[in-house]
């Protein structure tokens, strides 16, 4: 039985949760539930700290896990990403009082405070830029420079407002560009059952972004019609009744729909219908 560890709580709790409902798993109704068997898949989820999950994974305690992979990185474990998820996107940053530095060098001697001193700690070793200290708060970062606490913070930089308010700028290049992530114990064997959890996990993120386009057209413009909707190998023709026209089918990406229905329409293309995937295989 294939063990998955979930976030618990948190920004990647539910989008993770319904993730795994999409791709055909059972997931708790109740929120205190801390085991989920699911034996009609073969598996069984654990709802832990996201911080914890890759130290889990690592560990061996459970074969795989969802977490951000700011939170892998962070944890040095033995974990490693497995597959990008899709959603959690986040940003990580420096910033520093206005006016102050620039660049990833100015932090050379001044003391730094995050929640992720691990992956702080790696970045500036990696550019061989020596931090005098590394401050690690598990919230309201932002405030660590007024407090006298630390010199410059690396945090999670949605769209800056709050950096904004605490007197502080974003410089440098980005620390890391984050997201959810599967991640599984790093020199092993895949577990078993971890290749049919990832199809569907697979499966889900196609759906979420493609979709099927269905549409009549005259058979003079059907090759014209193909190069706007080549679908993934191949779209599906099909005669129709009229036989000077024929049936079209391909999946296209979700955000380029509205434009390949206008261009289909100015080609000549009529009746044109796009329906939502909800589940795959490729």
């Amino acid at each position: 039985m294939l063990r998955i560890a979930v976030p618990n709580k948190g920004s990647l709790s539910e989008p993770a949760a319904e993730m795994l409902r999409e791709a055909g798993y059972r997931q708790r109704r109740d929120s205190r539930e801390l085991v989920l068997p699911d034996p009609d898949n073969d598996v069984e989820f654990f709802f832990l700290r996201p911080r914890d999950i890759a130290v889990y994974v690592g560990a061996g305690t459970v074969d795989v896990g969802i977490t951000g992979r700011d939170l892998l990185l962070d944890s040095e474990s033995q974990a490693v990403e497995h597959l990008a998820l899709g959603f959690g996107r986040s940003t990580f940053r420096w910033a520093a009082p206005v006016g102050e530095m620039s660049d990833v060098s100015h932090v050379e001697g001044r003391r730094v405070a995050t929640s992720y001193p691990g992956l702080v700690a790696a970045y500036l070793a990696e550019r061989g830029v020596s931090a005098a200290g590394i401050v690690r708060l598990d919230g309201a970062v932002e405030t660590a420079t007024r407090l006298g606490v630390a010199d410059v913070i690396a945090d999670v930089v949605e769209t800056g407002t709050t950096l904004k308010a605490a007197g502080l700028e974003i410089f440098g290049d980005p620390i890391l560009r984050s997201e959810a992530v599967l991640v599984r114990r790093t020199g092993t064997d895949e577990p078993t059952g971890l290749d049919v959890l990832t199809r569907r996990l697979q499966g889900v993120l196609t759906a979420r972004e493609y979709v099927l386009i269905d549409y009549d057209v005259p058979l003079a413009l059907v090759e014209q019609a193909v190069a706007v909707t080549p679908g993934l190998e191949s779209p599906t023709v099909s005669p129709l009744h009229n036989r000077e026209w024929a049936a079209v089918r391909a999946m296209v990406r979700r955000s380029e729909t509205n434009r390949v229905m206008d261009a289909l329409y100015d080609l000549g293309a009529r009746a044109i219908l796009v329906t939502s995937i909800h589940a795959c295989r490729l």
